[in-house]
């Protein structure tokens, strides 16, 4: 019989409706039962695509015995952490301050007052050397809170007076440009320079950190920058973490070669990936960079888009309970599907060995080397899709969360733009549209929805920066006023209820639901930190609207977080990469005039630029709700392009060389 789940909405929560557990969602009816039952509060943490919450699950929450335990001896809480980031953030922080680290599936063990007592991750069903039996951990617990419950109480109450404690950020400061060339440098230190990325085994896409360093070769020219870019880029988009048939990436590497991935797809990751690919190929032209973008771009219309005009959250890690069952290929499969001569190409093309480079002789494909013959490239990848697609297939989480379809408006609205693809912008704003109508509830934003319904789950900080920044590069891609106006009452939102009167920033707003801390989180974690995103989207605004106090107010956001950039720049990417686009802005420009060949290629060239302050819009001249098109008219019956740097104007221009010439290298 389906336990109290079944009316939820979350797919992670959904797929814990069968369970045997008396599962309740997140609520204060669940520590209210606490406190009259006089038992802790089990709160299990997790989300769709993750592999060993679905290990955890069948070993544990779908057995009779344990369930009747957890039943008997505590009211138990299933969290999806991507619908209740704040809840997330919260014990995360506890069971990290407790354990030394973090993940998911989450477990916590709380008082009936939210504070948490005992955390940890993953638990098996039999003891191992490192860890206890699941049950094993719920006897001692048990046992514990009825023989020394008031000990567990106040180790409870000083968890929470622990965690409440904000990191110290130290004293405000710039991000001036030798602040952000020293943070190259911190991250000179930690490139890998045979594999790519940052640091050791897990690798992680480092998004925000790539954009950093495009911007800033922008900025410096300097080819170290541009070198650990696009080092990083292409050993990511030549190695199985890339999905070398149908593109998209996979969230992250086990290994420090990005040989073998986690296999989940998850949108933010696709999502950030595609501007730094996008904005990699207009830096360098590089053709490989193109095609990973475009393919990338591709794979989140086709496969995370859905009915509605959103994109979906993710696809699972597994198939069937087998991580890769989709994805890896034999020798032999590729003979079965492509025949002998083909097979054996494609298996060297693709790095296919007999020994393999996955589990049980298989291996996952990359293609570490562009193949001289880019026809039976695409004739081999066309034919091994058509066989894949007859294979099982992973799950879809199919909830539209409002800030990485935020990020995914921003990726698709910008790269539709620079390549001239109408399609994608369309795609951007489709779900910019979405958002609108089912997210955005009495003036405030919504965290989630699913199938068109809303749920009540209010949105947090980088729900308002991500979703902001989305709707700016989709204005200047299609010089909508609206979406520039909904950016502008987003940031309303923001000053209203993420920073307080002291001038600190909270990641929830001032009339959420009240937990045991207020969470902040300045650094960057898959996606950019919430007063990352946010200060970008006032920087982005001030350049489109012209606004010196939107601007002032990202620079005082940013500056708050100069000494996370200058000492740990990996965990800061973001900041870093806005602080590159104010030291280089505002670069405005506005092209102006009838559509046509003459107004294109003028934004065309606009468009190249790699400036990280540039913001350009193309439109007709006074288009209503556009800034940066009011009061420029055509020039000598031509569209002009209109060039301010700074907020100081030049001269307008009709030529396509004069504007390049017009906006120029960036010096600092």
């Amino acid at each position: 019989m389906p336990n109290r789940l079944a009316t939820a909405t979350s797919p992670y929560l959904l797929q814990h409706a069968d369970n045997p557990v008396d599962w309740r969602e997140w609520g204060p009816g669940a520590f209210e039962e606490a406190r009259e039952r006089g038992v802790p509060v089990l709160v299990s943490v997790g989300y769709a695509a993750c592999h060993w919450c679905h290990v955890m699950a069948h070993e544990s929450f779908e057995d009779p015995q344990t369930a009747a335990q957890m039943n008997a001896g505590f009211v138990c809480v299933k969290v999806d952490r991507e619908e209740r980031p704040d809840v997330d953030s919260v014990y995360m922080t506890a069971t990290q301050a407790l354990t030394g680290h973090g993940g998911w599936p989450m477990t916590v063990f709380t008082t009936p007052d939210g504070a948490p007592f005992y955390c940890g991750t993953y638990f098996p069903p039999r003891p191992h050397p490192q860890l206890p039996a699941f049950r094993q951990v719920l006897s001692a617990v048990s046992e514990a809170w009825a023989s020394r419950r008031d000990e567990l109480e106040s180790a409870g109450e000083s968890v929470v007076a622990g965690i409440s404690s904000r990191l110290d950020l130290g004293d405000p400061s710039p991000l001036s440009a030798d602040l952000l060339d020293r943070a190259v440098g911190v991250l000179a230190d930690s490139h890998d320079r045979r594999a790519g990325g940052f640091g050791g085994a897990p690798k992680f896409p480092p998004s925000m950190v790539l954009e950093f360093l495009l911007r800033a070769h922008a900025r410096r020219g300097d080819p170290n920058s541009l070198g650990m870019a696009v080092h990083t880029a292409e050993a990511m988009a030549r190695g199985g973490v890339y999905d070398q048939l149908a593109g998209g990436f996979a969230r992250y590497s086990v290994d420090e070669h990005w040989v073998v991935p986690h296999f989940e797809k998850m949108l933010y990751d696709n999502a950030l990936l595609l501007r730094v690919y996008s904005h990699l190929w207009r830096s360098t032209g590089a053709h490989w960079a193109r095609r990973v973008a475009d393919e990338t771009a591709a794979f989140l219309v086709r496969d995370l888009g859905t009915a509605e005009g959103g994109f979906a959250s993710a696809l699972d890690a597994d198939t069937e309970g087998v991580e890769g069952l989709t994805y890896v290929w034999t020798p032999v499969q590729l003979v079965e599907v492509l025949g002998a001569d083909d097979g054996a190409w494609a298996a060297e093309a693709f790095t296919v060995t007999p020994e393999g480079t996955f589990e049980h002789g298989s291996s996952t494909l990359q293609l570490l080397r562009d193949p001289d013959d880019a026809g039976r490239l695409a004739r081999v990848r066309a034919a091994l899709i058509a066989a894949r697609a007859q294979r099982p297939q992973p799950a879809r989480d199919d909830k539209v969360v409002t800030a990485w379809n935020g990020l995914a408006i921003a990726a698709l609205a910008d790269h539709g733009a620079l390549t001239g693809d109408p399609g994608l912008v369309g795609a951007a704003a489709r779900a910019a549209a979405l958002l609108h109508q089912v997210h955005w509830v009495d003036g405030r934003l919504r965290r989630a929805s699913r199938n068109g319904s809303v749920g009540a789950n209010a949105g947090v900080l980088e729900d308002y920066g991500d979703l902001a920044e989305g709707l700016l590069a989709l204005h200047a891609a299609t010089a909508d006023g609206r979406w520039l106006s909904w950016a502008g009452e987003l940031l309303d939102v923001v000053a209203a209820q993420f920073v307080d009167g002291e001038g600190q920033w909270h990641d929830t707003a001032a009339d959420a639901e009240a937990l045991v801390h207020r969470p902040f989180d300045p650094t960057d974690g898959p996606t950019p930190a919430g007063i990352a995103a946010a200060a970008g989207a006032l920087v982005g605004y001030a350049a489109l609207a012209g606004s010196p106090e939107h601007r002032a107010r990202g620079e005082a956001a940013l500056a708050s977080l100069a000494g996370l950039v200058a000492q740990a720049p990996r965990a800061a990417g973001w900041a870093a990469a806005v602080g590159e686009a104010l030291l280089a802005g505002p670069l405005e420009v506005a092209v102006s005039g009838p559509a046509g060949p003459e107004r294109d290629a003028l934004t065309a060239a606009a468009r190249a630029s790699a400036s990280p302050g540039a913001v350009v819009v193309a439109g007709e001249p006074d288009a209503p709700g556009v800034p940066l098109l009011a009061g420029r008219p055509v020039r000598d019956g031509h569209p002009a392009a209109y060039v301010c740097r700074g907020f100081v104007c030049a001269a307008p221009v009709t030529e396509v060389s004069a504007l390049s010439a017009a906006m120029g290298p960036v010096v600092n």
